[in-house]
């Protein structure tokens, strides 16, 4: 590719630099994945141009990062980031140089970036700047440090994380030079925050090869960020329900369920209390009662160490508790599973169903597809038919029943949880001269009612 279409405020940029007598180019992702025939995310742009002569060029600018050369030019409401070519210095906290030293050299600024396919830069004029082999190695898909690894990954230890998200992402191999880099320093990934490890995390799960996870296992990354997983990796499954390791059949059931955050986490971590719960019987058949439950308070600790909001943990958390619930072909049974799940995480809980026995020996696929095919068919009627399923949608309420001289605290919420459970069996039972009748009723027989219990597999 000779020629990369460039949106018009970025190019304008390119064209007042040039003006002002300055080198200038598009540069690093947005060059790879225009090669790649990807949508850019961002377009970066490279300049000889020092910061305050950018700053004067731009009638609005913001200085997102000017001690190392980067200032924000808004065109248009939009930003783009503009660096002038720039050499780091020693790296001390595996992220930041601890100065930087501005030179006229697009080479040396080039030489500076962590991947061949991410160190090319593009003008009109000039056209693609492929000094470090980016093309070939792109043509060949395989991703290469610039120059020697160990030195890239001691200035950003997450290039090593990032190494392995772009494998995932584009679908390309990991260098063996560059491999062995990672085995060798990703202790360093220790000094990298929770955040930027989340975020690249979430990135190679929502990519197209989620089961590539396996090169952070295989090249120490996750002994470091997440150890949990590395039991799963060696957890056997002598069992007639598994063909897998618990690891290999983690990695499948990624691939099973559509590209979304939540529901890769879930699939991620749904079976990664296993080997704390595995028990061998005297036949050589493993067991892991109750490895939903421990499996949800691993994933508490190691979302909360990665600093996930409070959303999604819950969401994840509240998934991999249920992922082995098993409800009884009832619409009864199937609407009280839909209270205790959530019924907004109802259909999550079905594709997570879904990849789970996929990715479970295939003798025994056959039949729990044809029970999960059933629950869906009686869900979506459930839907269809509009059923009460939490206590929203109860045609009474707490100030139904203040009106109607209860008093608010405790067995008012004890009342309504009873009132709901009768309706989750006899949908037909919630209007309101009904409820209201039925709570005088048991405000007479003083009758509590608990949440009944909904069945697991063995």
């Amino acid at each position: 590719m000779n020629y990369i279409e460039i949106p018009a405020r970025a190019e304008k940029i390119l064209d007042t630099l040039h003006e002002a007598g300055y080198e200038a180019f598009v540069v690093g992702g947005c060059v790879r994945d225009s090669v790649l025939g990807r949508t850019p995310g961002d377009w970066d742009i490279t300049t000889s141009a020092p910061p305050q002569e950018i700053k004067g060029l731009f009638s609005r600018t913001i200085d997102t990062g000017i001690a190392h050369g980067t200032v924000t030019v808004m065109m248009d409401g939009e930003g783009y980031e503009v660096t002038t070519y720039r050499i780091d210095g020693i790296y001390e906290d595996s992220r930041h140089p601890k100065q930087v030293t501005f030179t006229s050299s697009l080479r040396e600024d080039l030489q500076r970036r962590d991947f061949t396919m991410n160190a090319m830069a593009y003008s009109h004029e000039s056209g693609i700047i492929d000094i470090f082999g980016g093309m070939k190695d792109m043509q060949d898909k395989v991703i290469r440090c610039v120059g020697n690894a160990k030195e890239r990954f001691g200035e950003d230890a997450l290039r090593m994380l990032r190494a392995v998200r772009f494998a995932a992402q584009l679908g390309f191999t990991l260098d063996e030079g560059l491999k062995e880099g990672i085995r060798g320093m990703a202790d360093q990934l220790d000094h990298i925050s929770a955040e930027r490890i989340r975020t690249e995390i979430v990135k190679l799960l929502i990519s197209p090869h989620p089961s590539w996870f396996r090169l952070a296992y295989e090249t120490g990354i996750t002994s470091v960020i997440m150890p949990e997983f590395d039991r799963l990796m060696v957890q056997s499954q002598n069992n007639p329900h598994h063909a897998y390791t618990t690891g290999e059949h983690t990695l499948l059931a990624m691939e099973n369920i559509p590209a979304n955050p939540v529901l890769r986490l879930a699939m991620l971590f749904h079976d990664i209390g296993k080997p704390d719960v595995c028990v061998t019987d005297e036949n050589g058949r493993d067991h892991f009662r109750n490895h939903a439950s421990r499996s949800e308070e691993i994933t508490y600790q190691i979302m909360k160490r990665l600093k996930f909001d409070n959303y999604t943990l819950s969401r994840v958390c509240s998934l991999v508790k249920n992922h082995s619930l098993y409800p009884q072909l009832s619409a009864k049974d199937i609407r009280f599973a839909a209270f205790h799940i959530g019924p907004d995480l109802f259909d999550d809980y079905l594709l997570v169903k879904r990849a789970d026995i996929l990715s479970q020996n295939p003798s025994v696929i056959p039949d729990k597809l044809n029970y999960l095919n059933e629950v869906e068919r009686i869900w979506n009627e459930i839907q269809m038919h509009g059923d009460c399923l939490s206590a929203k949608q109860l045609m009474l309420n707490g100030s139904d029943l203040i009106s109607d001289g209860m008093k608010p605290g405790p067995e008012m919420g004890n009342l309504l949880n009873h009132l709901l459970f009768e309706v989750l069996e006899q949908p037909h039972l919630n209007t309101r001269e009904y409820l209201l009748t039925r709570s005088r009723q048991l405000r007479e027989q003083g009758r509590p009612r608990k949440d009944p219990d909904i069945s697991s597999e063995p």
